[in-house]
């Protein structure tokens, strides 16, 4: 899962006014089937973030009874992370749908190399009329066989080429993630004792640092005197990687931990540690109750559901798409009650609120550092009143700089 560094940069000081989708009613995920904490709306919307919404086209003997859906994973929902939560969003579609059994086809624990493409093309060969790849490194893939069946719909999570591959039957999608992690760092914020958080990070790509950045912003909202080492682990799933990294920075001072890795190792190592945790895809109380305060999480289920809808009616997929809070395509597990710091909730409640109203996450004054797609040095430098409108261009994220409180260690 090789993905670019600094990829879409070069639009990285624009400030749009743009935002991450139109209203839509979560088909709901979650371990209980629905996001604890969802906004309202109406049907899954088209919208999303860039381009137009491309035809699917339609087959008219194509039904909810006849339909069959692949998927490619990484890993398997065992993992209690991304394959985990990506999953639950196939039962929601399923559910929502009454689709049998046998209409899901799940290809999981493929590795991001040719082993994807055999993957893409036996679902093919099985009759998938629709086929998600959930992992970035799975894009070019994709769009060889993509090319290929122009009467299959491909859907890609966390990439960016569809805009630009002249395929219409291509298709990128995310969520803005970065607004549940910024309202889960308000959490670490309070807690913290040694005003020093530490972040376990998969790769330096802009996904993950975005995700950590606004991670860190929601902590220092509530905390100005906070700071955050980041290690990155250089795999999206290595728990014994994921836990020595843990070890390191909590020896290094970190009280609270969170992380961008696909498994409760951080939590069980913060538990272990006697310090505390803030989660990510999967509520990690029951793996670690004295430690997980909340976790962020994504409900895939909207999206897939839309897609599997739209391929039934002939109806229009968006080029790229990505929703977040107020359409329920983020969300917060419940907080830890019995070991946040007092005020959480409310903390939280308010700054939900705000972005309900359209509160930006990276809101100037703001400054940071990156390195553009060529490996040259760019700067981030937002006024009071200007923001970056992460995922405004295409679902991909693209906040890709270190900004001043952060600092990367290993």
């Amino acid at each position: 899962m090789k993905r670019i560094l600094a990829l879409l940069l070069c639009a990285a000081l624009i400030v749009a006014l743009a935002a991450c989708g139109d209203n839509g009613q979560p088909s709901g995920t979650g371990d209980s089937g629905q996001p604890s904490d969802a906004g309202s709306g109406g049907q899954p919307s088209d919208a999303g973030s860039g381009g137009q919404p491309s035809d699917t086209g339609g087959d008219d003997g194509l039904s909810a009874a006849n339909i069959k859906v692949g998927f490619v994973h990484i890993t398997d929902p065992s993992d209690m992370g991304y394959t985990y939560n990506h999953d639950l969003g196939t039962q929601a579609m399923q559910q929502a749908l009454g689709l049998r059994d046998d209409q899901i086809i799940n290809k999981f624990n493929i590795e991001e190399g040719a082993g994807a493409e055999t993957a893409i093309r036996e679902l093919v060969e099985a009759g998938c009329s629709v086929i998600f790849a959930t992992s970035f490194g799975f894009e070019n893939y994709l769009l060889e066989v993509a090319a290929e069946y122009p009467e299959i719909v491909f859907c890609h999570a966390t990439g960016y080429q569809a805009a630009g591959s002249g395929l219409p039957n291509v298709h990128n999608y995310f969520v803005a993630i970065y607004e549940a992690r910024y309202l889960a760092g308000i959490a670490a914020g309070l807690k913290t004792e040694t005003n020093q958080l530490g972040y376990v990070a998969a790769f330096p790509f802009a996904e993950v640092i975005s995700g950590y950045t606004a991670f860190y912003l929601g902590a220092k909202s509530v905390n100005p005197d906070v700071t955050m080492e980041v290690m990155y682990t250089n795999s999206w799933h290595d728990p014994p990687r994921e836990a020595q990294f843990t070890q390191a920075l909590i020896d290094r001072g970190a009280d609270v931990i969170s992380h961008h890795s696909d498994s409760t190792a951080a939590a069980t190592t913060a538990e272990a540690n006697g310090v505390w945790q803030v989660g990510y895809n999967a509520d990690m109380i029951p793996a670690a109750p004295q430690a997980s305060l909340v976790s962020a999480r994504a409900n895939w289920g909207i999206y897939i559901t839309l897609v599997v809808e739209r391929v039934l009616s002939g109806g229009t997929i968006p080029v790229d798409w990505c929703e977040g809070y107020a359409e329920g395509a983020v969300f917060l597990s419940p907080l830890n009650d019995d070991i946040v710091a007092p005020g959480t909730a409310e903390a939280i409640e308010s700054a939900r609120q705000a972005i309900l109203s359209g509160f930006q996450v990276f809101s100037g004054p703001l400054t940071g550092e990156g390195v553009d797609y060529g490996g040259n040095p760019v700067f981030l430098d937002l006024k009071e009143g200007e923001f970056f409108a992460e995922s405004a261009e295409q679902s991909a994220p693209s906040f890709n700089f270190i900004v001043p409180g952060v600092t990367v260690v290993g």
